[in-house]
């Protein structure tokens, strides 16, 4: 038997979650039998998709969701061997018994000198959000002008850098001064916190004055009506999140941005990252390629101990993060 640990929700956030919504529990596992391992986490990762899921996909009661990078202590498996590492979607949990079923093996040859906590980043689900907005929604040309808003976060800042890469002039909006100066050391041509600007509209027409191409959407919200009115016609926008959005506890009301698509004959798609599992194995070995080449610079926020996840977790709802937001273990 394993004495393992884990966060439940309480209660259904009421707006901004608060610590009296989670709860740290205890639970003794089962030995795993044929085909289960055991598993440790190393790494956890908080993201911003963990507010509304919570809303719309969990009871009161259950283990919050999420995944996490851990280490297989017991095996029955000969799949996933003493010692090997895997990326898992356990939620908040030090430990987990579990077969095969969503258990990814870490990239094969994953260099010693690379942190493993980056599959849950660059080298994971937000750095395939990147790639997949960017070329499979966005379908991202040579010369381009890409605009991205959270621009400093675990997503954003990766999109930026794989534009550049890809030959594109690329603008990105950032809650702080500081973030805009990592986004300056990320290559980003402009770079403005939109928190101090005296107009969005207008530093996003002296940012590009001839507007633009394409437009990667983190944020949603009032801000994301004055984009679009600077998109060029025929512009391509992926809906990738909506956080602005996500404690409201009433609904936004407009304006409605239809007339603006509209006349600019813009193209607009939501999407998620896995849509497309049957690529992820190659477009992984290029992410891995890219930070090996220092092309992709990763820069992580990095909370210690299982028992704050819970801070964590607030921390970067609030957007105390520049870059992912990792809990090790």
């Amino acid at each position: 038997m394993v004495q393992a640990k884990k966060w439940i929700m309480t209660k259904h956030f009421d707006g901004f979650p608060k610590q009296s919504d989670f709860e740290l529990k205890e639970e003794k596992l089962p030995e795993p039998t044929d085909g289960q391992v055991l598993l440790e986490a190393v790494f956890l990762s908080v993201d911003p998709y963990m507010r509304p899921f919570s809303k719309f996909a969990m009871k009161e009661g259950d283990v919050m969701i999420g995944t996490q990078v851990a280490k297989v202590i017991q095996s029955k498996n000969e799949a996933f061997p003493v010692g090997s590492h895997v990326v898992a979607y356990c939620g908040w949990r030090s430990h987990t018994v579990c077969d095969e079923k969503g258990l990814i093996p870490i990239i094969a040859a994953w260099p010693k000198d690379i942190s493993l906590s980056l599959a849950l980043g660059t080298v994971g689900m937000p750095g395939l959000t990147a790639v997949y907005g960017l070329e499979e929604i966005l379908e991202l040309k040579q010369g381009e002008t890409l605009l991205v808003n959270a621009a400093a976060g675990a997503v954003g800042s990766v999109v930026g850098q794989i534009a550049k890469i890809k030959g594109c002039k690329v603008v990105g909006s950032a809650g702080s001064d500081a973030k805009v100066a990592y986004l300056k050391e990320l290559g980003f041509d402009v770079a403005f916190n939109y928190k101090t600007v005296d107009s969005l509209e207008e530093a996003l027409k002296t940012a590009s004055p001839e507007g633009y191409d394409c437009f990667f959407e983190n944020v949603g919200g009032p801000s994301s009506t004055v984009a679009l009115q600077q998109m060029k016609d025929f512009g391509r926008i992926a809906v990738c999140g909506n956080i602005s959005t996500y404690n409201d506890t009433a609904p936004q009301t407009g304006p409605y941005p239809q007339m603006v698509i509209l006349m600019k004959q813009l193209k607009m798609e939501g999407f998620m990252q896995n849509r497309w599992p049957h690529k992820n194995e190659e477009t992984l070995k290029r992410l891995m390629a890219w930070v090996k080449e220092g092309k992709v610079k990763c820069r992580e926020h990095v909370t210690k101990g299982f028992e704050n996840m819970p801070a964590a977790f607030m921390g970067m709802l609030q957007g105390e993060n520049i870059g992912k937001a990792i809990i090790a273990v």
